[in-house]
């Protein structure tokens, strides 16, 4: 882990929780494809860039979670860099307050300004689209977070950010961030036409066929929402639905865990409501959630 990895002629990536794309423009400088999670995995990959002879031009972030722009300042600072996010992602990026604040639903309070959810923002972050590299093209991959982006170089290599959760992550949480269960599934679709030489996803090893993960992550979308109407035949609170969830998936809540969770099985409302499964209604000054 931590080791820089060729893919293509141009095209590298370092291996670690979170996978950074490399992408060299000359003979000694590179963009990276996010940043790592935090301060010190920053500083990992300007080791290994370092070892390599390679300088950082710019960091490109697919999207604006805590674990993709966590190493942006370090590397800004260190290299002066410039750092290129896509739309609502980059306002974020500049504003990384709001990402807690989405999540709770409100002003956060010190407990969830922690590094899993509150990066660094980074002196200076440009529009994406306006400042793209040559060599490179913007994939949309709508669903996970409000405008994720997804990289493709010119060799035929495609960085996927967080449209797709590993086997061994999906069947230790079951539920993975979602912001729009709409688009996660429609992203999923659009991923089977794509036809890469590789495919490097943030959070799974690269894969050259994309069919079995697809299908993994599909089902366990369906498979939530089944759970969700089932326990909903019983008409109950939000907050009732939640613990009825993580008890049926044996997870243990935490802060973080309430709030990723919380805010994910809200989307899953969302979407259910959307497509005449769900309704609600406000009794007794309770919002009563219940299946169709």
């Amino acid at each position: 882990m931590y080791e820089l990895k060729k893919l293509g002629e141009k095209t590298y990536y370092i291996d670690s929780p979170n996978n950074v794309g490399v992408y060299k423009i000359n003979e000694n400088e590179v963009y990276l494809i996010d940043a790592g999670s935090d301060k010190d995995n920053g500083k990992k990959i300007l080791k290994i860039l370092e070892a390599n002879g390679l300088k950082v031009k710019g960091i490109i972030n697919t999207h604006s979670n805590a674990d993709h722009i966590g190493g942006d300042k370090v590397i800004e600072e260190r290299t002066n860099c410039e750092v290129l996010a896509n739309g609502i992602e980059k306002v974020i990026t500049e504003y990384p307050i709001l990402e807690p604040s989405f999540l709770y639903g409100a002003c956060p309070f010190e407990e969830l300004k922690n590094k899993f959810l509150l990066a660094k923002a980074p002196q200076k972050v440009k529009e994406l689209k306006n400042n793209l590299p040559e060599g490179l093209e913007i994939i949309n991959l709508p669903g996970h977070f409000f405008d994720m982006v997804g990289i493709k170089t010119d060799d035929n290599i495609y960085f996927l950010a967080d449209c797709l959760f590993s086997k061994e992550t999906i069947e230790k949480y079951h539920i993975f961030f979602i912001y729009d269960v709409k688009a996660f599934l429609e992203t999923l679709n659009m991923l089977e036409t794509l036809q890469g030489k590789a495919y490097v996803p943030s959070h799974n090893e690269l894969i050259t066929d994309l069919k079995d993960l697809i299908e993994i992550n599909r089902n366990k979308i369906n498979e939530i929402c089944d759970s969700i109407l089932e326990i909903l035949k019983e008409p109950m609170t939000f907050e009732k639905l939640l613990k009825e969830i993580f008890y049926k998936y044996s997870l243990t809540m935490n802060l973080n865990q309430y709030v990723l969770v919380g805010s994910t099985l809200r989307s899953y409302l969302a979407y259910l409501k959307d497509s005449g499964k769900v309704t609600f209604e406000i009794t007794n000054n309770e919002m009563i959630w219940k299946s169709l």
